[in-house]
């Protein structure tokens, strides 16, 4: 499937708004970099409107598409979702096979390919993670940490339903807890993630003091504006590894460029500067649930 005018092959971002979104500027990078005759572009759609856009992805010139905010729940209703997806609750990539358009979900791939270049071998003989937040991207990286196999996850939330709902939805491994329970769970973590908006520009700064943590623990976040966080600069202090949330939105989006024009990207030092230097051009980046594209 092309794009009828051009006879290229197109892809694109989905979101309403959709202007903040650096997918185009990573997938159009990467495209020139292989030599790709293709296109992506970004695609405001209300919400009223996304049964139709999406319905008829093929007419618009599309063989597939990233889903943002606020449509990633929507779209499992709209496509044939795969195992992950279904999982997690959501779906950030769509793809045209065989005249069905599929779906999935990289948020949880993009988070631990970026974990394994970040900080390698983070993952030998781990036994406990500490997620904070119970929105769609907890349940992205609770899905993955689960797939990785460590053993024992706990999810802090200031609505306990809601990690909750998360331990119900991925079963034993996961443990709800109370916020407030969170830093004394500190000595025993070797994996500590952000998944809440604090430290967000514009937001509160996420504040906990990082002392109890091991030398050996692992420090993620996946907000990536600003690039380092108070949790990050905390955790950077104490000489602990780090992983931001830029490398996770980069990571994430290397499947569906794969299966939209079939070369699989490298994320490069280069694709990571020309990011960084949009996202210092000051364009705005919304506080939503972490929820990458």
């Amino acid at each position: 499937m092309t794009d009828a005018a051009s006879g290229m092959r197109a892809a694109c971002v989905i979101g309403w708004p959709a202007a903040h979104s650096r997918s185009p500027l990573i997938h159009r990078h990467w495209l020139e970099v292989y030599e790709i005759a293709g296109d992506y572009r970004l695609e405001a759609v209300p919400p009223a409107e996304l049964e139709a856009f999406v319905g008829d992805l093929a007419g618009h010139g599309y063989v597939g598409a990233n889903v943002t905010l606020p449509h990633k729940e929507a779209v499992l209703a709209l496509t044939a979702p795969d195992e992950r997806a279904r999982a997690i609750g959501a779906a950030n990539t769509l793809w045209l096979e065989n005249g069905r358009l599929r779906s999935t979900n990289t948020d949880a791939e993009g988070f631990i390919a970026n974990l394994d270049a970040s900080a390698p071998k983070w993952d030998r003989g781990i036994e406990t993670a500490l997620v904070l937040g119970a929105g769609g991207a907890a349940r992205a990286v609770v899905y993955g940490l689960i797939e990785r196999g460590v053993p024992r996850i706990y999810v802090a939330n200031r609505t306990p339903g809601r990690a909750e709902t998360i331990a119900n939805r991925f079963g034993s491994a996961v443990h709800p807890i109370q916020w407030d329970e969170a830093r004394g769970l500190f000595g025993a973590t070797q994996l500590l993630v952000n998944t809440t908006t604090l430290g967000m520009c514009g937001q509160p700064p996420l504040d906990f003091g990082l002392g109890r943590l091991p030398a050996n623990a692992v420090v993620a976040d996946i907000v990536y504006s600003p690039l380092e966080t108070c949790l990050l600069a905390a955790a950077k202090e104490r000489g602990l590894r780090r992983a931001d949330g830029l490398g996770m939105l980069l990571h994430q989006a290397v499947r569906g460029f794969e299966l939209w024009f079939g070369v699989k990207p490298e994320v490069t030092p280069t694709l990571r500067a020309l990011v960084e230097a949009d996202l210092a051009s000051g364009v705005a980046v919304p506080a939503v649930d972490g929820s990458v594209a």
